[in-house]
């Protein structure tokens, strides 16, 4: 039998490694793109390990035992494709979507950076309308778990989640502010758009010294973070170019990637729990392991397709590439390679945790900008030297943030662990109010 998660201790801890993981991977391309790594090589390595990943989490978790009525191993749900194909398109639905997402989140780092990007993508994955009175993300899981979650939590987080996505909007464009006035303060006759690589190529590489001599090289010559010089010389070894850009296309990207995001929970919650009721009676719902299963396939198709495309017809002024030049490009691979299992890993056991105490609570694992944020300001300086509005306009959209993430696992709940099927034959026959003896509950609402 596939090994379940039935207690709320259980999903908690599955949602903390989902979170810390989510919130890692990200920095690890943004990391390869600063350093010059085509995104499309990058993504091509990511969308090997993600979709092996989900392999091993469907062999290690899903295969051990025995089927069971309701509950059949994962290779044996393989061979039934022909009986839950509606819930196979669906997750399949979810990885496409998520796919897309990610694939639109590497460019918006660059043009966003890291920290409002997963903020605001995260934050709209909770919130997002997508048609009267249904909501995207966590609200549309909220009423397809059967509200197992605490409404009255759930949606004071949802308002905070809101809050926090025009925060993120304030926080890229005062940031971006103090990056002109930075730039105009080192030179006033800078062009953004043309001049900004002769400019870089005067100033050092922190990576590498100059001049061969290692003894007389020293952390002195580096430029600061946050520095006009540190922008400079970041603008001129990123793959990406992004000055002389328009300052909203960032957020742009990040909306774009953020609707994206809204949709691959709740498909996910769908394939597994199958509330539309597209099955026919008696066939088993695809257990999380077989579904998840089949949304990285779907995430790995559509983005190996894409990248492969965009090697000869590149965005956002990326240079072109081939096939051969990806088969050669070792420089980076294995912090690729590694982003694509944190991100696979990170999905699984989100979905595994939704499976025991509601997607709706497990979108708290949305809070891994808080990681990336970290990492953002670890690793890659931002915010160095930015106003005091910036500084105060970042805290309160971290606040919020926090505050958010806290109340969605407060709202937690319990999924009852009874066959589904065997519920929709008994609704069909009785009224919307019933009374389950075996499970004490006064009611399912539908």
């Amino acid at each position: 039998m596939p090994v379940t998660v039935v207690d709320r201790g259980g999903a908690a801890t599955l949602m903390l490694a989902s979170l810390f993981l989510l919130g890692t991977w990200p920095a690890l391309l943004t990391l390869l793109e600063r350093r010059g790594r085509l995104p499309q090589h990058t993504y091509l390595d990511y969308s090997v390990t993600n979709l092996l990943a989900a392999v091993l989490i469907a062999v290690a978790f899903g295969q051990p035992g025995e089927n069971r009525p309701g509950m059949p191993s994962f290779f044996t749900q393989l061979s039934q494709m022909q009986d839950n194909w509606p819930s196979v398109l669906m997750a399949m639905a979810g990885g496409i979507a998520l796919s897309l997402g990610n694939l639109v989140s590497q460019y918006a780092w660059a043009f966003a950076g890291l920290s409002v990007t997963n903020i605001i993508c995260s934050s709209m994955t909770v919130v997002i309308d997508f048609r009267v009175h249904s909501c995207a993300g966590t609200t549309i899981n909220y009423f397809l778990d059967g509200r197992i979650n605490r409404a009255e939590v759930l949606f004071p987080g949802v308002a905070c989640f809101l809050i926090a996505v025009f925060l993120g909007a304030a926080v890229h464009s005062s940031n971006a502010k103090d990056d002109e006035q930075k730039l105009s303060m080192k030179n006033a006759d800078i062009e953004l758009s043309s001049e900004v690589s002769d400019e870089a190529k005067l100033l050092p590489d922190p990576r590498e010294p100059t001049d061969g001599d290692e003894e007389d090289y020293s952390a002195s010559n580096e430029p600061k973070p946050g520095s006009a010089e540190f922008i400079i010389q970041v603008e001129g070894r990123r793959s990406i170019k992004v000055f002389g850009s328009h300052r909203l296309l960032g957020l742009n990207l990040v909306f774009l990637a953020g609707a994206c995001f809204s949709l691959f929970s709740p498909a996910i919650n769908l394939a597994t729990n199958d509330q539309w009721h597209t099955l026919r009676k008696g066939v088993p719902h695809l257990v999380v392991y077989t579904a998840f299963f089949y949304f990285s396939v779907s995430c790995f198709a559509l983005g190996a397709c894409l990248n492969v495309w965009f090697l000869y017809h590149p965005m956002a002024g990326v240079p072109a590439s081939s096939v051969g030049a990806y088969a050669r490009d070792w420089n980076g691979r294995h912090w690729a390679l590694l982003a694509g299992l944190l991100c696979g890993f990170g999905n699984g056991f989100q979905f595994m945790g939704g499976q025991a105490a509601g997607y709706a609570a497990a979108d708290a694992v949305q809070a891994m900008p808080l990681v990336s944020t970290f990492w953002g300001v670890i690793l890659f300086g931002e915010y160095r030297r930015s106003s005091r509005k910036t500084y105060l306009l970042l805290s309160a959209m971290l606040l919020m943030f926090v505050m958010a993430a806290a109340v969605l696992v407060a709202s937690a709940g319990h999924r009852k662990a009874f066959d589904t099927n065997a519920k929709f034959i008994v609704t069909s026959l009785h009224s919307r109010y019933l009374y389950f003896r075996n499970f004490n509950i006064p009611s399912i609402y539908y």
